[in-house]
């Protein structure tokens, strides 16, 4: 069962784990791989909005997705970014990346192949991976602006489209360790997490929302 107090401890880590960037128009957008599909919807509407002209999805299979996307991700986000108008022209698709920083390195090296010009960059990612894909992306490609885009949605219109609370809670609670641990490992950049969301997550972590942790 999932108490008052995990919500509002999970409401805490999901208001924090965004980045709440103004979007402008940016050299490329680049859809990371996941279970949603939700962010092939994303990058659909920011593409048709015209705030870049071409796209990257990314994402292999991980054992969240291998079974709803044999395929692959970025096969599956190609897929459904089709389905809604953006034409294949447009998109470039990045099968081989399985964490958030191959998704960049790897994405990276694919435009460069291509000879894409790339001076900024718009991230769409779930909502509460925003903050770990933007510091990624800081720490590997440096030289270029970095601007973080999801669905716009609360915490409980994201459970209730996803239909699995356990689990989304599960993913935000892994995704804010993370956030703590990847800095000391070299895999993002450090930034400053308040204590309040530090208590909120080791709530979440101590009351069993661990499926998704790594080992420290």
């Amino acid at each position: 069962m999932i108490s008052a107090q995990n919500w509002a401890d999970a409401e805490r880590l999901w208001d924090f784990l965004q980045m709440g960037h103004e979007l402008r128009p940016c050299s490329v957008g680049i859809g990371l791989g996941s279970h949603d599909l939700g962010v092939a919807d994303v990058s659909a509407d920011l593409y048709q909005r015209g705030l870049f002209p071409l796209v990257v999805f990314t994402g292999a299979t991980s054992r969240t997705t291998a079974g709803r996307m044999p395929r692959g991700e970025a096969e599956h986000y190609r897929d459904r970014a089709l389905e809604l108008g953006v034409p294949g022209s447009v998109i470039f698709v990045e099968p081989n990346a399985r964490n958030t920083g191959e998704n960049i390195r790897l994405s990276r090296a694919l435009l460069a192949e291509q000879g894409v010009d790339v001076g900024s960059v718009l991230l769409i990612s779930k909502p509460y991976e925003e903050r770990r894909a933007y510091a990624t992306a800081r720490k590997l490609w440096p030289n270029v602006d970095v601007v973080s885009a999801s669905a716009s949605m609360a915490l409980r219109e994201y459970v209730d489209s996803i239909q699995d609370a356990r689990f989304v809670l599960d993913m935000i609670v892994g995704a804010q360790q993370r956030v703590l641990l990847y800095p000391g490992q070299g895999f993002m950049i450090d930034q400053d997490v308040p204590t309040d969301v530090v208590a909120a997550y080791e709530r979440l972590r101590d009351g069993g929302f661990t499926s998704r942790l790594m080992p420290e």
